[in-house]
């Protein structure tokens, strides 16, 4: 089946070059079918002239016309020569193409390789995400039964909301990260958090962009963060 749908592409992706070929060739078909004429008008002048059916003047003027016809035809003819590929050439080159991306692909592709079906990806993804739920989970129970004074507590809920936040999980994130700075505040998890609840919401709320600020006056000058949190700032004051 895979084949079949190579050959349907291969085909779409040069037709465009076909059709300049082949548009190519019947021009030149068409230069070709000019000159005949114009020689064939050219030689029925002679005869008339030789039959006494034209006067020599009639014959001078229409002969002059057509051999200037017949040498704008040919020079035309001569000049898209001079530009235009041998047609063997060209059907060459186009027939490279699909062979080559077919050497390519048998070369580093896997053609056996089974289909991998979407559902069951999901369903593997799904089924990843609930033994992580199940992990988090024992990491809050855990975090909660810790004493108040554990130094390990800010460790787990800083480890929590790096969790969730892979997973895109940002207001988790952000819940996990203010229990972090509620029991020591760090500028830099700060301004993480206040990012994460800004995902979550959508935008830049005033509670947001207070701990912007909060993170701003408690960091180092030369923060890297620095600039993305002011922009975060700005950012609240013009919605």
């Amino acid at each position: 089946m895979i084949w079949i749908g190579f050959f349907l592409l291969t085909t779409l992706a040069l037709l465009p070059a076909i059709a300049v070929f082949r548009h190519t060739a019947r021009l030149r078909d068409e230069r070709e079918t000019a000159l005949v004429l114009h020689r064939a008008r050219l030689a029925e002048l002679d005869r008339d002239m030789q039959d006494g059916l034209i006067a020599p003047t009639e014959h001078a003027g229409a002969a002059l016309e057509i051999q200037r016809r017949l040498l704008a035809t040919d020079a035309a003819e001569a000049h898209g020569a001079g530009r235009g590929i041998p047609g063997p050439v060209v059907a060459g080159a186009l027939l490279l193409v699909p062979l080559s991306a077919l050497g390519l692909y048998l070369a580093c592709g896997h053609p056996s390789l089974p289909a991998q079906p979407l559902a069951p990806r999901l369903a593997e993804i799904r089924k990843q995400d609930h033994r992580s739920d199940a992990l988090l989970a024992q990491l809050r129970a855990g975090l909660a039964r810790m004493p108040a004074d554990d130094p390990n507590r800010v460790r787990g809920y800083l480890l929590l909301g790096q969790a969730e936040a892979a997973r895109a999980h940002y207001a988790d994130a952000a819940a996990a990260w203010r229990q972090a700075i509620d029991i020591q505040f760090d500028p830099e998890v700060a301004a993480r958090t206040a990012e994460a609840q800004t995902l979550a919401d959508g935008r830049v709320t005033p509670e947001t962009a207070s701990l912007f600020r909060r993170a701003l006056d408690a960091a180092p000058a030369d923060a890297p963060w620095r600039i993305a949190a002011e922009q975060r700032i700005a950012q609240s004051e013009h919605q």
